[in-house]
């Protein structure tokens, strides 16, 4: 009996003191002295710091607990930028320098490992990109318009290469930690079906990762403005501070109306900017007007671009930058971005530039 309770309580005293799952990083930063590492995961609007320490002549090291492998950056206070990693339960090594600690080595993470591999899928068509760019730029400033448009197919070809090699990615896996950073990724330029599709290749153990959470609420509000819904109302002041909402631009003489959103920042909006005038002189007397929705920040940015640009159609703002309500609701993310409604508000097409636009507006007024 005596033996017994010997063996239960030298048990009791190994189970009591093996370690709880958790993770343990060891990090070693050169060119620092006794400064601040800071732990933190991005979130809305910036940062939340998940833990920090204090470098004793550039080492530290930090324990804690993660729910599930998630992406986080470690900065040293006072310095821009910082090393972005996949943290889990898991002993992990980091060595790096305090100027490039974004080059810094990761090791002991198997979903950074994961990441890694994925990443090098991309060297190839990454350093001809990149080459090809060069070259485009090239052309550009010297005016040879027709080498610079063979080098953009060139670079639209690559990049659909690497689009394949994301959903490669996707497919063979559906419960890595690492995919819904990919498919997060690419959610901004993919309309409802195309989401939905990729969402549901997710293994469920992954429903419990917050960038698939968020995802699923924007596939919520992408469906609500897909082709065939009901456009939503809003209001917003024109450039003389008058109420107007979209709907009040809808019917009459108005067949067709494009919802666009843009800014005068915005570079490719401003380079899309000639193609709608263009489109909304042709068509503007058979039926076609334009809704503009600026995502500028002050009034005097917003106006000199309307005119350095001759926009002659309806201009709203709310001046809130990406806070702007009505690009919340249409769950826009990046722009230019477009909705072409017809004379009832059913949206007809999404994101229409280029050739693409005039081509959609011509098939639905049926003109020649």
């Amino acid at each position: 009996m005596k033996k017994t309770i010997i063996l239960l309580l030298t048990v009791v005293a190994i189970i009591s003191c093996a370690r709880e799952p958790g993770f343990r990083i060891t990090g070693t930063i050169d060119g620092a002295g006794n400064e601040t590492v800071v732990l933190q995961k991005r979130i809305a609007g910036g940062y939340e710091v998940i833990d920090s320490a204090a470098l004793d002549n550039g080492a530290f090291t930090m324990e804690g607990v993660v729910e599930y492998p998630q992406l986080v950056n470690l900065a040293v206070k006072g310095k821009r930028g910082g090393l972005n990693f996949y943290i889990e339960n898991s002993d992990i090594t980091i060595r790096g320098h305090a100027d490039s600690l974004y080059m810094g080595s990761v090791s002991g993470s198997a979903t950074q490992a994961e990441f890694d591999s994925f990443r090098a899928m991309f060297d190839e068509t990454n350093a001809s990109m990149s080459e090809i760019f060069d070259r485009y730029r090239t052309a550009r400033m010297e005016g040879n318009e027709e080498l610079a448009s063979e080098l953009e197919k060139e670079l639209n070809t690559l990049d659909e290469r690497q689009n394949e090699l994301r959903r490669e990615f996707i497919d063979n896996h559906p419960s890595s930690y690492v995919t819904p950073a990919i498919i997060n990724e690419m959610a901004y330029y993919l309309d409802a079906g195309e989401l939905e599709g990729l969402l549901g290749k997710l293994d469920t153990s992954l429903n419990k990762v917050q960038s698939v959470i968020t995802m699923k609420e924007r596939l919520v509000q992408l469906k609500a403005v897909a082709i065939g819904q009901k456009a939503p109302d809003f209001t917003l002041n024109d450039v003389d501070g008058n109420p107007v909402s979209l709907y009040s631009k809808l019917g009459g003489d108005t067949k067709l109306l494009l919802l666009d959103f843009w800014a005068g920042w915005c570079g490719p909006c401003r380079q899309e900017n000639p193609n709608v005038v263009k489109v909304w002189k042709e068509y503007n007397k058979k039926g076609f007007d334009v809704f503009g929705v600026s995502l500028d920040r002050t009034r005097e940015d917003w106006l000199k671009a309307i005119e350095d640009d001759n926009l002659t159609w309806t201009h709203v703002s709310d001046l809130k930058f990406w806070d702007c309500a009505p690009a919340r609701q249409y769950a826009v993310s990046a722009i230019p971005a477009n909705f072409l409604l017809d004379g009832n508000g059913i949206i007809v097409g999404h994101n229409l530039r280029g050739d693409a636009l005039g081509e959609k507006v011509k098939e639905l007024l049926g003109t020649n």
